[in-house]
């Protein structure tokens, strides 16, 4: 096992410093801006009503043709890989996120997997920005916590940031980290473009919020591999925050919510990379 893999499995969490070449960063920012030009099915605006933009989209059907060149004519596949024992790398999903324009509230303390049909070892979220960020406006999250439990997920309710999504009891509640930062392992880093974290997507983290001036551009690439499996979570983890409930039906990773719970993930619809 090497260091990155090591850290991966022990912490959840790795950054890698000037991973993306610039011709890589040139693809990214070209997969960014056809993603924002043709708004998806998960297309939005999250947290209505607070000051500034703050913009997502997700899990675009018609995203690959867009993407391919990047996906699977770069290092992206092989430094996911590297941090997994296996050696196929499909990509789940993509999303990305845009702040801009006043002082935009953080991204709630949340998991992703409570939202998703799978579980598994050989998950990863690559995160990266095509501007730098400073340490304060950077991705947060918490050292180990994929390790569980998984909590019930925040809603995104800009009016109630303690509203969770599935009733009561389901999951356990979502801990109040910002009320007690000093008592979690928080990490974060400073990044230029071309860095990226990589984090398993059960691990605790929240997006910290952009001042006046400031824009964010993120691209986030959800990848899966060979010890992944179907998961039998509320809603058959599938939430609306996650823009599958509107018109998503096409994605495979719709389709996968209603799989037998243990089965390998699987679907020919996911591009499949290495």
């Amino acid at each position: 096992m090497n260091e990155l893999q090591s850290q991966f499995h022990k912490d959840g969490v790795v950054f890698i410093q000037g991973a993306l070449d610039r011709n890589t960063l040139k693809l990214a920012e070209a997969a960014f801006d056809w993603t924002f030009n043709n708004p998806g099915p998960g297309a939005g605006d999250l947290l209505i009503g607070t000051p500034g933009t703050f913009y997502q989209d997700q899990a675009n059907p018609e995203c690959f043709d867009a993407y391919r060149e990047l996906l699977q004519d770069t290092c992206i596949p092989d430094l996911v890989a590297g941090l997994w024992e296996s050696d196929n790398v499909w990509l789940l999903y993509e999303q990305i996120w845009f702040k801009d324009g006043g002082n935009t509230r953080r991204t709630p303390w949340h998991q992703d997997l409570p939202y998703l049909p799978v579980e598994g070892d050989d998950l990863g979220v690559l995160w990266t920005n095509l501007e730098p960020v400073t340490q304060d406006t950077s991705l947060e999250l918490v050292q180990g916590s994929h390790r569980g439990p998984l909590f019930n997920p925040t809603a995104f309710n800009p009016d109630d940031a303690s509203a969770a999504l599935f009733d009561e009891g389901v999951l356990p509640p979502l801990p109040d980290i910002e009320a007690a930062r000093h008592e979690w392992p928080i990490v974060s880093w400073a990044m230029e473009p071309g860095d990226v974290i990589i984090f398993h997507p059960a691990m605790l983290h929240g997006g910290a919020p952009t001042y006046a001036g400031q824009r964010r551009r993120t691209l986030s690439l959800r990848f899966f591999g060979d010890h992944t499996f179907c998961s039998d979570l509320p809603h058959n983890g599938l939430a609306d925050v996650e823009g599958l409930q509107h018109g998503g039906d096409r994605h495979p990773l719709k389709q996968m919510a209603f799989v037998a719970p243990g089965t390998p993930f699987r679907h020919p619809d996911f591009p499949k990379l290495r």
